[in-house]
């Protein structure tokens, strides 16, 4: 057996040929069977069934070892993928660089299998190379040496109800660590997005992040830049949603990723005279963190859109360089602002994380008519003419968001669950049936151009 306490030693990080992993057995953790989802339990079950090995992987038994109920539920086995898809017929495969088989169950309920990988990324001898693509199968021991974090490297069977692990992960969720398996500063520089992977498990579970670890990031930020920016994009909004999105940012300013992602913000951040722009960048997402711990509460699903998120990332660097809250332009400098805002954009943000033109557009929206609905917010004053706007729906929300990130008015929660997230919503204020922006007169079921004289388009009636 392997001591847990010697998992820092480097040569356990290079190799997992011959080691042994730490097991612990039921009486020392408090995972139960009862505590796993039934469809995952199913698998598993099905799989030792057909003669082969399923374990519940990763983010699933750290959650359940600290007493959490996991939003997934992922498996990995010794079965090949197209083993996999003749047990389970109400599946499919998924993934190129390394495939997948999504098993469905009723209700839209997904669970995730996948074969146990190989360490094959330590056999590049160059070790300044990005990790390319492979599909390569392993053992245990392998995957484990694979994964990102010691916390998401764990296994747990179902057989005799224990716990593999191979890499400390157990004694790093009872001290609160967030660790990068192996040598940090080789881990990340052959798949930069790591970092971010340890600073989001940080963010959500509060935990601390491992010295070698943290200053390994610090040192490689900047390489998140080789990523692909549509990769980059995916995992930062995974980093906003959760309700964990302004410890996300405190650690990601203290490490310097997020100035990596936004380096226009370096000289507006650096400067004691704009500390209000960063106690507004954490407010703004402190004020979403409690949207969802309050929806939460309430069984609500949220809806915030990938647009909303990016647009707060933005807008205290924006309300900075645009003058947002001077009175709203009109006419052509109206027009002139929302192109320079979207040119801006286009440099300094949008391309850089692969934005589609419509997400685009809706940032640019939602800047431009600040100013508008700010004014008309503190009034509780919402004109008529500004209600029948197409843009008013998402203005509205968007605006009550700074609102309470400013110490004004708190956020209703109902704005962003699923529910009320179509645009004719009777919830937000003047949306009524009476007042949805349409007037009855010639919308009706008469014909246009009609008079009862001379009839249809102006033809005489006969």
């Amino acid at each position: 057996m392997l001591d847990a306490n010697d998992f820092e030693n480097s040569k356990l990080h290079q190799t997992a040929g011959n080691v042994e992993p730490v097991i612990i057995p039921e009486s020392k953790h408090s995972i139960r069977t009862h505590d796993l989802d039934q469809e995952a339990l199913k698998v598993l079950y099905r799989l030792r069934d057909a003669g082969f090995v399923g374990y519940l992987v990763g983010g699933g038994v750290r959650d359940l070892y600290l007493g959490k109920r996991p939003k997934d539920f992922d498996i990995s086995t010794n079965a090949r993928p197209g083993q996999i898809r003749k047990i389970f017929r109400n599946s499919r495969t998924i993934g190129r660089r390394f495939r997948l088989v999504q098993v469905y169950f009723r209700g839209g309920k997904i669970i995730e299998v996948s074969t146990l990988r190989s360490q094959s990324e330590y056999d590049i001898k160059n070790a300044d190379t990005v990790l390319p693509s492979n599909n390569t199968f392993g053992t245990l021991a392998e995957d484990a040496f694979r994964r990102d974090l010691t916390i998401n490297s764990l296994f747990y069977e179902i057989e005799n109800h224990t716990i593999i692990d191979y890499v400390g992960g157990v004694k790093d969720l009872d001290q609160g660590i967030v660790r990068i398996v192996g040598e940090p500063g080789r881990r990340l520089t052959r798949d930069p997005v790591r970092m971010m992977r340890a600073i989001r498990h940080a963010a959500r579970i509060d935990f601390k992040i491992h010295s070698q670890t943290w200053q390994a990031i610090v040192e490689n930020c900047e390489k998140l830049n080789l990523c692909p920016p549509s990769r980059i994009r995916d995992e930062l909004l995974k980093d906003l949603r959760g309700g964990s999105s302004e410890a996300w940012a405190r650690l990601a300013l203290e490490c310097g990723v997020f100035h990596t992602f936004f380096p226009f913000y370096r000289e507006l951040l650096s400067s004691s005279e704009n500390d209000g722009s960063r106690a507004l960048l954490l407010s703004l997402f402190g004020v979403v963190d409690k949207i969802w711990e309050r929806a939460e509460k309430k069984g609500l699903r949220m809806e915030i859109p990938d647009h909303f998120l990016l647009t707060l990332l933005i807008l205290p660097w924006a309300m900075e360089r645009f003058k947002l809250m001077q009175p709203r332009k009109k006419g052509q400098a109206f027009h002139h602002l929302s192109k320079e805002i979207k040119s801006v954009m286009d440099a300094l943000f949008a391309d850089s994380f692969n934005l589609k033109r419509m997400d685009k557009e809706s940032m640019v929206m939602l800047l431009v008519n600040l100013s508008t609905f700010a004014q008309h917010h503190r009034k509780k004053n919402w004109p008529k003419w500004l209600r029948q706007k197409s843009y008013f729906h998402d203005c509205f929300r968007f605006c009550s968001l700074l609102e309470e990130a400013q110490g004004r008015h708190a956020v209703d929660e109902q704005l962003f669950s699923a529910k009320n997230s179509n645009k004719n919503n009777s919830f937000i204020p003047g949306k009524s049936k009476e007042s949805s922006g349409r007037s009855k007169g010639r919308r009706g079921s008469s014909p246009a151009f009609t008079n009862r004289k001379r009839g249809i388009f102006g033809l005489r009636n006969r």
